[in-house]
């Protein structure tokens, strides 16, 4: 169970910090919640049973996890699957299980390949940039707040690793 004030990762919603936890009534069923607001929307409130099973609710990882994954794109990340379909649909299955290490393997493949495409005057599939742009807002974030860094700090990080690469 997370504490009032924990930053968590939160289903789509990215990083989300917990301001309250108390019980609610729907429908004649009590049950302990969450409420919690985004911290890059924080007008918006959530509230989500504590044990809620069909969303990812996950603690940040900490710094030793972060520089690991940062290491992570000094080398290729996952298979590139050419058929759009077929790549959607590991890599989302990929992304929903939320381990930051194979979600920052999508964000190297996603990013290498933007490069290599976009090197050849060709266009990103549109489909894969907002995959990686949604992915990848969520892990440098987590990874600034975890290095105690800025998301710009780790956004070029990540860019010259992998440009060291090519």
């Amino acid at each position: 169970m997370f504490n009032i004030g924990d930053l968590i990762i939160y289903s789509g919603h990215g990083i989300c910090q917990i301001d309250e936890i108390c019980d609610k009534s729907i429908i004649g069923v009590t049950k302990k919640y969450y409420v919690l607001h985004p911290v890059q929307d924080p007008k918006l409130t959530i509230s989500t049973p504590v044990d809620n099973d069909t969303v990812v609710m996950l603690a940040l990882i900490n710094k030793n996890e972060a520089e690991e994954i940062l290491e992570s794109f000094k080398w290729p990340g996952i298979e590139w699957i050419e058929k759009s379909s077929q790549r959607s649909h590991i890599y989302y299955e990929i992304v929903n299980a939320g381990n930051r290490k194979e979600i920052s393997k999508i964000v190297n493949t996603l990013m290498r390949k933007k490069h290599e495409i976009e090197m050849s005057g060709k266009k990103f599939h549109e489909y894969d940039r907002k995959l990686l742009t949604f992915i990848s807002d969520i892990l440098f974030a987590e990874l600034a707040i975890s290095l105690d860094s800025t998301f710009e700090e780790i956004f070029d990080r990540v860019t010259n690793l992998i440009s060291l690469e090519e």
